[in-house]
Parts: structure tokens; C-alpha cells; sequence
């Protein structure tokens, strides 16, 4: 089953732009597909090359115009998959971007930190860059009814979202396709192009964010429960980022001294794969774990759509010493919406000391009622 993935008109709208289009995301959420997707339907020449093939990396690194005439200079698309394998791709690719003003190049990659720091420089002004996440409500829901995706809910707080894991009829499929997912691929990008030493330091560091979901990270503690330095351990974490493993939100602060600004809470962006570091894919009824569940699943759901619909509102969450708290904040236009995240459905009273702060904030408490309308971008 092929599901039409929310960027692909916005990546199809840029395909004679004479621009380079960075294509980033994960490994196994279908960037490939969706590649072969914008070639299917492009109307044009173009030419795809797979960036681990020898050949390909040989053509790419040969930076002569004459050279690049040979074989790129009728297309109208050059497509290159994997592109942060091939060295000193930004090079090759500006060189072709202003050689040849009728082409446009699209190149992917999984490892958001290399790929960026080949061809930012190069390429400032001339690339426009994509993220693709394993799929999203938005996606899937043009294959549901409303019936079906709240009868789905479950399977996807606990499996996630993957192209794959979805289109997979069993749990226990699912769950295998998981644990490979985790043990091939999570760490890849990081091992082949980093300078790690302790690589099962990188995987235990995971598994404890895995387990603080909701809650803020204190780097002391991480520092000291794998006795690494502090900031080996955000070095990680940035890594882990720009994988796309997790991501951070910080702390609001405006108005009161008391709010908590310093700590971070990291969310994964997606939910199989957290379950899969620690190894729980047992069903809701059995876990201690709904809260955290929930909030990651809502956390990762709304940065896609924000992401997809190029939205782009700072995000938070907001705490104060004395323990009052809310789990989502997006402020956008000098507009301030809170939010709190509830499994069960008893209605929220949202903390007087943010109010009393913050009038003018809408506040919207999300619980499986009104959930599909918070990741629609509804409220």
C-alpha cells in the first residue's frame, strides 16, 4: 500500500527551480519511495543514482564541467538517494546547480548532520530543504475513516508509525521489524561518520531518555548513571537529533521568576522505536507507562504537522519550582496556546499561576475526544 506523503506536492511545486532540494529524515521512513514517487510523475529527463554506489561517487567526485556535460548535461532532474555518503557532495553539487541552469537536483540523505554540513556552505542560497517523518496522522488518515483511526490509536502508541510497521498485519511482526529496526539502523549514521568511542554508551544513553519521556532530563544524572562526562552526553543527544531519533523542547519563562527555563524534556519521533530501546511492546492495558505514551505521541504527531504545514511555532513546555506545569506550549506571532495532555478524559484545570501570568494564552487540554483535531492543527 503507498501512501501519499504530505510534502510531496510541495517538493513536486520545486522540481524546475534550478534549485538543490535536501531531502532529510530517518532511515526506513520512505524517502526512497517518495523519490521514485516525484520521478514517476515528473515530466522531463531526469537520472537517479543510489549515493553508496561506487560509480556514482566516482562520477560525483570527478568536479569538472566537461566531465559533468558527459552525463548531466541534458537533464532536467538529477536525483541522488543517500547523498550524504558521497565526499564533498555540496562541492559536486554547486558546481552542477551553476553549470546547467535548466536543472534542478534533489538529493536525500538520513544523516541530517552530515548532509547539512557538506552542502550548507556551498549551497547557501541556492537549496531548499524537506523533512520527511514516518508517517503522520495527516498521511494516514486519506486511508481511514474516523472509526478506523481511533481503533488504531493503540496499535500506533505502541508500534508507532513506520511505513512499514503499519502495512505489517501482526504483532508480532511488527514487533520483530522493530527490534531490527533498532539494532541495524538507529545508530548508523552516528557510527560511520562520527568519532565514537563507546558506541554501547550511545545505545544505554537512549534507553534512559527511552524511560523519561514527559520528564525533564537532568545531564548530571545521565553523566553519572553511565559515567560519561556531561558534555559527552549532550554531544550524544545532539547527535541523536540530527538523526532524527528525538528532539528537545525547552522551558517558557516571561513573567515569573519561578518558572523553570534551564531543563529540557526530548521526545522520540516515534513511538516504536522508543518501546523498542526498552524492549516493552506489551498492550495499554499492561503498561505503567500510558502517560508517557501519550505525550510522545501527541508531541512527535504535532511537530509533523508543524513541520509539513511549514507552521514553525516555537515549542515549550512550562513548569514552576512549586510543581505546576503544563506539557505543550507554541508560541507563534506573539500568540501563546497551552496545552495539557490527558489519557483519561476528566477535563483539566489549568494552573492559576500561568493564568494569572499569561491572560492572554489560549489553553486546550487534549485527551483521546479531541486529539485528531490537535494533530490536524484545529486547535
Amino acid at each position: 500500500m503507498y501512501y501519499s506523503r504530505h510534502i510531496f506536492s510541495a517538493i513536486q511545486e520545486k522540481l524546475k527551480s534550478n534549485k538543490v532540494l535536501i531531502l532529510t529524515g530517518a532511515r526506513r521512513v520512505g524517502k526512497t519511495v517518495l523519490l521514485n514517487q516525484l520521478i514517476s510523475d515528473f515530466n522531463g529527463k531526469s537520472l537517479f543514482m543510489n549515493g553508496e554506489d561506487l560509480d556514482v561517487i566516482g562520477l560525483l567526485a570527478d568536479r569538472r564541467v566537461a566531465s559533468f556535460q558527459r552525463w548531466a548535461g541534458n537533464l532536467d532532474l538529477l536525483v541522488v538517494d543517500e547523498a550524504q555518503v558521497v565526499p564533498e557532495i555540496g562541492k559536486s553539487l554547486k558546481l552542477l546547480i551553476d553549470s546547467f541552469p535548466n536543472l534542478t537536483i534533489l538529493a536525500s540523505g538520513s544523516s541530517a548532520f552530515e548532509l547539512s554540513n557538506q552542502t550548507g556552505e556551498p549551497l547557501v542560497g541556492r537549496q531548499i530543504n524537506f523533512q520527511l517523518f514516518p508517517l503522520a496522522h495527516l498521511e494516514l488518515a486519506q486511508k481511514e475513516n474516523f472509526l478506523e483511526t481511533r481503533q488504531n490509536l493503540e496499535n500506533r502508541l505502541i508500534f508507532g508509525s513506520y511505513p512499514d510497521v503499519v502495512q505489517l498485519p501482526t504483532a508480532e511482526e511488527q514487533t520483530d521489524y522493530l527490534k531490527g529496526l533498532v539494532n541495524a539502523y538507529l545508530l548508523k549514521d552516528i557510527l560511520m561518520f562520527e568519532q565514537v568511542r563507546y558506541s554501547h554508551k550511545m545505545l544505554q544513553l537512549l534507553q534512559l531518555v527511552a524511560y523519561q519521556v514527559g520528564q525533564e532530563v537532568s545531564f548530571e544524572e545521565l553523566s553519572k548513571a553511565l559515567q560519561i562526562d556531561r558534555n559527552t552526553v549532550e554531544r550524544y543527544l545532539d547527535l541523536f537529533s540530527k538523526v532524527f531519533i528525538i528532539f528537545r523542547v525547552g522551558g517558557y519563562s516571561k513573567n515569573l521568576r519561578k518558572e523553570v527555563t534551564k531543563s529540557s524534556k526530548w521526545y522520540f519521533f516515534d513511538n516504536g522505536i522508543r518501546n523498542g530501546l526498552i524492549n516493552n511492546f506489551a498492550p495499554i492495558s499492561q503498561r505503567q507507562d500510558i502517560g508517557a505514551l501519550w505525550e510522545n505521541y501527541l508531541a512527535s504527531e504535532r511537530v509533523k504537522y508543524n513541520t509539513y504545514t511549514r507552521t514553525f511555532p516555537y515549542t515549550y513546555f512550562w513548569r514552576t519550582y512549586d510543581q505546576q506545569e503544563l506539557d505543550w506550549l507554541e508560541l507563534k506571532n506573539e500568540q501563546l496556546s497551552a496545552y495539557e495532555f490527558k489519557w483519561n478524559d476528566s477535563k483539566v484545570k489549568f494552573p492559576k499561576a500561568f493564568v494569572e501570568a499569561y491572560p492572554d494564552a489560549k489553553t486546550n487540554w487534549i485527551n483521546r475526544d479531541n486529539y485528531t483535531d490537535f494533530l490536524t492543527g484545529v486547535i
